[in-house]
């Protein structure tokens, strides 16, 4: 199996952290068809999420956010390109372009 772990630290508080991942859900669930999981705890949030052939965990708290999967074998192939879009979209969520004007 092929394994993805994405770790990002980011500047924001617990209850912003949860926005962004509330949003991250959203995003995973329209993209990328899967079933998430959000369980909500006192300084750390868990959101499980599954497809076939993938599995996998996102951690967040008010430091950072952890991204763990496990890609079967077909969605093995594909690893790069999975995780190049999972960065972008969580970068993206992370790190919004500030508007110039």
């Amino acid at each position: 199996m092929a394994e993805i772990l994405i770790e990002r630290e980011h500047r924001m508080d617990l209850a912003g952290a949860r926005q962004a991942a509330a949003q991250w859900v959203l995003q995973a669930e329209k993209k990328f068809d899967l079933r998430c999981t959000y369980e909500q705890g006192s300084d750390e949030d868990q959101v499980s999420f599954t497809r076939p052939g993938m599995t996998g965990l996102l951690k967040v708290n008010a430091q950072r956010f952890e991204i763990q999967a496990e890609l079967g074998f077909l969605l093995g192939a594909f690893k790069d390109r999975i995780e190049s879009e999972i960065v972008k979209n969580l970068d993206a969520l992370l790190n919004p372009v500030a508007d110039a004007g």
